[in-house]
């Protein structure tokens, strides 16, 4: 399977184990990620505050990139899927916006390039029976609290996820590695986003609260896919009082370090909560 590839800014730099494990685990699924030659930033979570136009122009750039190949559009980020997102969209709708943008541009828009999300391609474009297939160390005995983030699944009538309160498709995901994910009402919640430097209170705040409800579900961790996310509960966590911080993992270091790929071992060091105790004590690390 072939798809265009969009990393966005942030899995080449501080998300960039999760960019690292999302290509090794692409590679093992034999899913061909065909990275957009000269691709540009999203406008991620400034753009849309700041310029209407702008925050559709920039991804729509992207979008117009990926139509010569006629493949849909993976990222790993939510913002920048989003943000595709409603630039495909406006291109789709919007005929006055498109024929500026085809001259702008130099293109003609086909429609045949969606933006996707990795974690809904490994999910729905693959078997569960496939991944499991690929599984060499089972993730037995780890709990894991599955957490989407606020923007990943919603609003549902763009987005098409499974259920934008309580999704469960990374949790299926997480069942086929041999893992336990937990029942926990934390899924969706902010974490506080963009926040951290101009109201790091605010983020403090909200992740200190789902970690807190992944505590109390009795997770070993919490499992994300977004690198704003992963930031902010691995650097804003405090721990709960009798329990020790919680690792934050991206769902495709677990994808693979449950495929046996030598990669991931050396991104668990960037983590600030350092997630290697944990699996060591579950005996998934030597």
């Amino acid at each position: 399977m072939k798809y265009s590839y969009f990393p966005g800014c942030t899995a080449k730099t501080t998300s960039a184990e999760f960019g690292i494990s999302s290509e090794a685990v692409c590679a093992a699924l034999n899913i061909e990620l065909l990275e957009l030659e000269d691709w540009n930033c999203c406008g991620a979570s400034s753009a849309h505050s700041l310029n209407h136009e702008l925050s559709l122009s920039l991804p729509g750039r992207n979008v117009a990139l990926a139509q010569e190949a006629g493949l849909d559009i993976v990222t790993p980020c939510p913002a920048c899927y989003q943000n595709s997102l409603s630039a495909d969209q406006a291109l789709r709708e919007d005929a006055e916006w498109r024929r500026e943008m085809e001259s702008l541009l130099d293109f003609r828009y086909t429609g045949k390039a969606r933006p996707r999300h990795l974690l809904d391609v490994i999910a729905h474009d693959l078997s569960i029976d496939t991944v499991r297939a690929k599984v060499v160390k089972p993730l037995a005995g780890l709990k894991v609290a599955c957490y989407y983030g606020c923007v990943l699944v919603r609003p549902p009538e763009k987005t098409g996820w499974d259920d934008a309160e309580y999704p469960m498709t990374m949790d299926r995901l997480m069942e086929a590695l041999g893992a336990e994910p937990v029942d926990w009402s934390y899924k969706v919640d902010c974490c506080g986003a963009s926040m951290a430097l101009s109201r790091s209170d605010v983020v403090v705040n909200l992740s200190g609260k789902i970690i807190a409800g992944a505590n109390e579900a009795g997770a070993d961790c919490v499992v994300a896919a977004c690198g704003m996310c992963h930031v902010n509960l691995d650097t804003r966590q405090s721990p709960s009082p009798g329990k020790p911080k919680l690792p934050i993992f991206y769902f495709t270091e677990l994808l693979a370090l449950a495929f046996g790929l030598p990669e991931v071992e050396k991104l668990f060091g960037k983590h600030v909560v350092d997630p290697r105790p944990l699996l060591r004590a579950r005996k998934l690390l030597s």
